[in-house]
C-alpha cells in the first residue's frame, strides 16, 4: 500500500488508472499538469511518481529533470513516443522506467509493483542496522537528503561509509577521497542497484548551477574505481543512463 502521484491530463484515462490502483490499496494523488504535480511532490513525498510525458504547463522531461533534483522516489514516465530516443531522454532526465501508449492495464499495475518492491527492499535493507542509513530512502517516502545530512553507518561488504566522520574504507583501511569522490560513493552505496544519470550527478553532487560538463562525472567516477581496487568494477555503466553501484 503506498501513495502515488499520478500525472496525467487525459481525465478519463487518469481516473481509470487511479480506479485500478486504488483496487490495489493504494492512495492516489492526482495532477493534471505539470506545475501541480511538482507542488503535490512537495506535499505529499509520494513513493512513487506515474508521469505522461506530455502535459500542459510544464511537460513531463522537465517535471521529471526538477523531481530528480531532490527526490528519489522512483519514477514510470508514460508517453505515445515509442522511438528508442525518446526512451532513452527519458531514462537520463531521472525515470526509471518507461511505458508506451497504448497499454494494457495488467502491464501497468506489473511494472508499478516491480517499482514498488525496490522501495520496500531498500526500506528492509536499512531496517537491519548494518545495510545502509535509515534516512536515506524509506519506504514511508523517497525524498534524499543531502549527503552531509545522513549520520548514519554505511555498511557493504568491505566497504564502510561514515558520513558524520567524512571517512571511508576498505577492509579497515582508510581511502584517500576527495569531498567529491566521497559525496559520490556516499550516493552509490546509500542507494546500491539505482542508476543515477550524469545530470543528476552534476546537480546533486556539484551543484544545479555548477558550470561543468558531464565528463567530469566521468573522471570522477574513473578515479574512484582505481581507489576502490576490485570493488571499483562494482560502479557499473548503465548504457544511456549513467552509473550505478552493484553489490
Amino acid at each position: 500500500m503506498a501513495t502515488i502521484l499520478l500525472v496525467e491530463d487525459e481525465v478519463d484515462l487518469s481516473n481509470l488508472i487511479k480506479g485500478h490502483l486504488e483496487g490495489d490499496d493504494h492512495t492516489v494523488v492526482q495532477a493534471f499538469d505539470g506545475p501541480s504535480a511538482l507542488a503535490l511532490v512537495e506535499q505529499h513525498n509520494p513513493q512513487l511518481l506515474v508521469l505522461d510525458w506530455m502535459l500542459p504547463g510544464m511537460e513531463g522531461l522537465a517535471v521529471c529533470r526538477r523531481v530528480r533534483q531532490s527526490h528519489l522516489m522512483p519514477i514510470l514516465m508514460l508517453t505515445a513516443r515509442s522511438e528508442e530516443i525518446d526512451r532513452v531522454l527519458g531514462l537520463e532526465v531521472g525515470a526509471d522506467d518507461y511505458l508506451v501508449k497504448p497499454f494494457s492495464m495488467r502491464e501497468l499495475l506489473a511494472r508499478i509493483r516491480a517499482l514498488l518492491r525496490r522501495v520496500t527492499l531498500d526500506a528492509q535493507g536499512m531496517l537491519a542496522g548494518d545495510q545502509a542509513p535509515a534516512g536515506t530512502l524509506s519506504a514511508a517516502g523517497s525524498s534524499a537528503p543531502a549527503p552531509a545530512d545522513v549520520s548514519d553507518t554505511i555498511i557493504r561488504g568491505p566497504l564502510k561509509v561514515e558520513p558524520s566522520m567524512h571517512v571511508a574504507s576498505l577492509d579497515g583501511v582508510e581511502l584517500d577521497l576527495t569531498p567529491k569522490e566521497f559525496e559520490l560513493l556516499l550516493l552509490f552505496a546509500g542507494h546500491p542497484g539505482r542508476a543515477f544519470s550524469r545530470e543528476f550527478l552534476v546537480e546533486r553532487i556539484w551543484g544545479y548551477e555548477y558550470d561543468g560538463f558531464d565528463r567530469t562525472v566521468d573522471t570522477h567516477i574513473t578515479r574512484l574505481r582505481k581507489k576502490l581496487g576490485p570493488l571499483g568494477d562494482n560502479i557499473v555503466t548503465v548504457w544511456g543512463v549513467g552509473y550505478r553501484l552493484v553489490l
